[in-house]
């Protein structure tokens, strides 16, 4: 058995060789799989065009930006409500963009758009609706760009002044993730790929990106890569079975029936499933890089132990982990779905037979699966990395300096060593 070795900030962590030969064997597998299933399903701009039935607006209409000078209450075409409240809102406006640039128009606000806050000095997107008896002007959204580009700029810097290097590199990981996912895996849905095979493929080239962009190609972020992947197929297979049991057509709102309109290709059950596959990702990655992590500084902490003892002693780190990442998913869904969550309390039907209609039944096996997935990722991701690492120094001759010592990654950073969390 040989050992390759290095030095860290609390010791030796050793590599078997055997441990590292089917480590990267499993994880060559996976990633040829992977390869050869964005080259065979990755679709062609033909099939895109194709299937890309858009809506077009009616012919001469532009959008155009223009300024809010007043909000006055109430609107020609509307009434008040009973309670005296506007039911709609006018707002003159100055058009700011186009042929129509300075001229002022009066713009009605209904609906939703009453609760936005809009007022005098906000800039709106219209809508310039040319027609017999003139030029309509009608309100099609708000500017929220500076906004959203004011948090993306402060979420860049606040991870770049925290997690620094680490933080560049999660975000060029983040990038391309975001490339995988838009430039390939929704236009392979949209064009009626096989669904289950697009998410599979597309989920596991965007893990080994992420994992080894942001963390580095070691021994220890291939453990943990191996532990995500596997965990993702416990949570894929959980979720067909469950989908199937519950009988979930993916038709859970509205927007359902509008997609389906749009591109009958896709078959929405699978999209269910991509769904509980993607949705699965993030968490998966946060718990078996930490475990990894873990069991790297234990056994670089207590080289003498067993593999049991630094296997129980992380498994009680990922004890805690499982417990507050548990309530991170239920948490998520219930911020997300609290309008639907407060609609319960109008009705006269028990909420335990609401949970069986699709909306909630759908987002409970998505729920259930990924939390099994995630729970079970823990003792898998624990397990690879306590035999990765190799047995106690005191169960094995320790090398000599020199000698069987192998380097424990190909292309690790600059400046880390090679088989350890830094």
């Amino acid at each position: 058995m040989g050992h390759g070795h290095g030095h860290g900030s609390h010791g030796v962590v050793e590599v078997g060789q055997r441990a590292r030969a089917s480590l990267i064997g499993l994880l060559a597998v996976f990633g040829v799989l992977a390869v050869a299933g964005l080259i065979w399903l990755w679709p062609t701009g033909s099939e895109v065009s194709a299937a890309l039935n858009k809506i077009a607006d009616a012919p001469g209409v532009t959008y155009e930006q223009a300024r809010i000078e007043s909000v006055a209450d109430g609107c020609e075409s509307s009434v008040e409500t009973p309670t005296g409240a506007a039911a709609c809102l006018t707002a003159t406006v100055t058009v700011t963009t186009g042929e129509d640039e300075g001229r002022q128009a009066a713009v009605e606000l209904s609906g939703a758009n009453v609760h936005n806050g809009l007022r005098a000095g906000d800039v709106i997107e219209i809508a310039r609706v040319p027609t017999g008896d003139g030029v309509h002007y009608a309100f099609s959204g708000i500017n929220r760009l500076p906004v959203l580009i004011t948090l993306a700029a402060l979420f860049t810097v606040a991870t770049l002044l925290v997690a620094r290097w680490r933080g560049l590199f999660a975000l060029v990981g983040l990038v391309i993730a975001g490339w995988v996912l838009l430039g390939f895996m929704l236009p392979a849905i949209i064009v009626g790929k096989p669904g289950m095979a697009v998410a599979l493929s597309g989920s596991t080239v965007i893990m080994f990106i992420v994992l080894y962009v942001a963390h580095g190609v070691s021994m220890r972020t291939s453990a943990a890569l191996a532990g995500t992947l596997l965990g993702l197929a416990v949570t894929t297979t959980l979720g067909m079975l469950a989908v199937g049991a519950a009988r979930l057509s993916g038709f859970a709102d509205e927007n359902e029936y509008d997609l389906a309109q749009l591109a009958p290709g896709i078959n929405f059950q699978e999209l269910l499933m991509v769904g509980i596959i993607i949705g699965g990702l993030g968490v998966l990655n946060d718990v078996t890089i930490t475990q990894a992590s873990a069991v790297w500084e234990l056994r670089a902490a207590a080289p003498g132990w067993t593999r049991l003892q630094v296997f129980t002693a992380g498994m009680r780190i990922g004890r805690d982990h499982i417990a507050s990442t548990i309530y991170t998913i239920v948490f998520a869904y219930a911020g997300t779905a609290l309008t639907v969550l407060l609609l319960l309390f109008f009705t006269t039907r028990s909420p335990i037979d609401l949970f069986g209609l699709e909306l909630f039944a759908g987002e409970g096996v998505r729920t259930f699966a990924s939390a099994i997935g995630l729970i079970l990722s823990v003792p898998i991701t624990t397990g690879i990395a306590a035999l990765t690492v190799g047995p106690g120094r005191e169960a094995v001759e320790a090398p000599k300096h020199g000698a069987g010592a192998e380097p424990g990654a190909v292309g690790a950073p600059s400046g880390e060593a090679p088989q350890q969390h830094e």
